[in-house]
């Protein structure tokens, strides 16, 4: 499987407990969305229409500025891209894979997040996670890290393809090994060092042995991540993910908002954990020593039986009577909505509790001719992949499957985010794993088949649709007037934020951006930049006066 403004006030920079939504810098993307409604939106100005992306040097992948138009920096990354890129704080973030090593020490398979400067682009420190032992059923070869980075003040919270939620510090080691985790050369070496006291001491023991012998052992340096604290889902709680770990991570208050990665085996019949939970909550602070104590709730909504696959979506957030809730889209193709703050149950349980629910799709996807459609016929029904939007009191989402299932019939809705009510749908779309970008009342959506839409936002009336002619794994930016999507085939296309369909990239063959590799990821803009990754590279690119 592969996969899919405001300042900071500087006295708050360290504070754990300040969302993103609250107190973003002006012109930042701390997290997947932007904002915690995830609405693929932004109110930037002057981003670039046409960009010539450039030619590599003479036997290398390092790209020729001087062949570029419009190119501020290019970055290679590893060789397959999943996770998109956040900004904040004068930094750049994205998940990739080790495939192009920025540390020569590190060689082989990893999950990699990179940071880099955001003003020149130049490398600051990378987290290297080590593949699960498992092999690829529980985390596939190559895919690198998935999850988004959210980034609050000086911290970065994000899921690795170890099915593991980190804290991390955005300086790396540069500024010293902050925090009460202190193990991150166990990490690097060999993260089952970690399972237990006295596992730890031992490999302590070994690995003083290997420095004396003159044996390498990979010591953390100024360019590897700081670990400020680490909550494993699979031993914790059982979590067996299915080929990948995702969750780009929401916060709110003083907790962690965490989608598990919870799915099917090899089988892909038996859900081995069908009784963990689906989502969490975990605890910001960073004075628990006891990694049990950070859990501070989860569902009890039971899904696990019904997980058609896996666990595919992102939470997001919305204030709804002036009372923030949290939705999550299921495994088993039902939107959920729950109240934001847990509990405590009379056994002294945590629990995040369901408000409402939805089944996403429509009656015909689960029975046909009284006969229960199975999973993942073309016909049938489908998980939700994409992140729901809050927007005006209502949450958009489309339902959608494992690129590897193909394309498939869909299904766009429009929720009352207050009773949970279909307010419209629109089936005619296909299988989608696009997030919906929502701006000046009009909505655009990709479909897996390669088909861009615009729809009305408040009763679903379509404006147009276009055939790209390749799938579309992301989903559409919109700012500046306009609409960036990629897909398949490397092309970014450029439509006009309008009703009339117009696309402002394309040249008197009608032909648009190439970028040469694959995206698989959604464009953002920050700061006056637009970010575009493709499945080896990082361009940011700006409107040159």
């Amino acid at each position: 499987m592969r996969y899919s403004w405001f300042i900071l006030p500087l006295l708050c920079m360290g504070c754990p407990y300040l969302t993103a939504e609250e107190k973003p810098k002006i012109g930042d993307w701390p997290q997947w969305g932007g904002t915690d409604d995830r609405n693929m939106v932004s109110d930037e100005k002057g981003l670039p229409t046409h960009f010539e992306v450039g030619k590599p040097k003479a036997g290398s992948e390092e790209i020729d500025l001087a062949t570029t138009k419009n190119v501020k920096w290019v970055l290679k990354l590893g060789s397959q891209t999943y996770g998109n890129p956040t900004v904040a704080g004068g930094r750049v973030f994205i998940g990739t894979n080790n495939e192009s090593p920025r540390d020569e020490r590190i060689k082989g398979d990893r999950g990699i997040v990179m940071c880099f400067d955001e003003k020149s682009g130049a490398f600051l420190w990378q987290l290297a996670a080590p593949k699960l032992k498992s092999g690829k059923v529980n985390d596939w070869e190559f895919l690198g890290i998935m999850s988004s980075p959210l980034v609050i003040g000086e911290r970065l919270y994000l899921v690795t393809n170890r099915c593991e939620v980190l804290c991390l510090d955005v300086n790396g080691m540069a500024n010293g090994n902050d925090g009460l985790f202190k193990d991150e050369v166990l990490y690097l070496e060999d993260p089952d060092y970690l399972l237990d006291a006295a596992r730890i001491e031992r490999a302590k023991k070994l690995l003083e042995e290997k420095k004396k012998k003159g044996e390498k052992v990979l010591d953390p340096g100024l360019k590897d991540a700081d670990i400020i604290w680490r909550y494993d889902m699979m031993m914790e709680l059982g979590i067996f993910p299915h080929n990948a770990s995702n969750c780009s991570i929401l916060a709110h208050d003083k907790f962690l908002y965490v989608n598990t990665s919870n799915g099917q085996d090899w089988s892909h019949m038996n859900i081995p954990s069908e009784t963990a939970p689906s989502y969490i909550v975990l605890s910001m602070d960073e004075g628990i020593q006891e990694t049990d104590k950070r859990l501070v709730g989860e569902d009890d909504i039971k899904q696990g039986p019904r997980i058609l696959h896996g666990l595919w979506s992102n939470p997001s957030k919305g204030k709804v009577g002036g009372q923030a809730m949290i939705f999550f889209g299921g495994g088993d193709g039902f939107l959920y909505a729950f109240d934001s703050v847990p509990q405590t149950e009379q056994d002294g349980r945590s629990i995040l509790k369901d408000v409402w629910r939805l089944d996403c799709n429509p009656l015909q996807y689960r029975v046909k001719d009284g006969k229960k459609l199975k999973y993942p016929h073309h016909d049938g029904p489908s998980e939700i992949d994409s992140t729901p939007v809050f927007y005006k009191e209502r949450v958009y989402v489309a339902i959608g499957q494992d690129p590897e299932h193909g394309p498939g019939l869909g299904n766009l809705l429009c929720i009352d985010a207050k009773t949970g009510k279909q307010i419209w749908a629109n089936d005619k779309i296909m299988r989608s794993i696009s997030t919906v970008a929502i701006k000046d009342g009009l909505l655009f959506i990709g479909d897996f088949s390669g088909n861009v839409y615009c729809f009305d936002a408040e009763d679903g009336k379509q404006y147009w649709k276009h055939a790209t002619g390749s799938h579309i794994w992301g989903s559409p930016f919109a700012a500046d007037g306009k609409v960036y999507i990629g897909n398949e085939e490397g092309d970014l296309y450029v439509f006009a934020l309008s009703k009339e369909k117009k696309i402002l990239n394309a040249d008197q063959d009608g032909k648009v951006s190439n970028f040469g590799s694959a995206m698989y990821s959604t464009p953002i803009a920050a700061n006056g930049v637009l970010y575009v990754s493709t499945q080896t590279h990082l361009y940011a690119l700006e409107e040159k006066k």
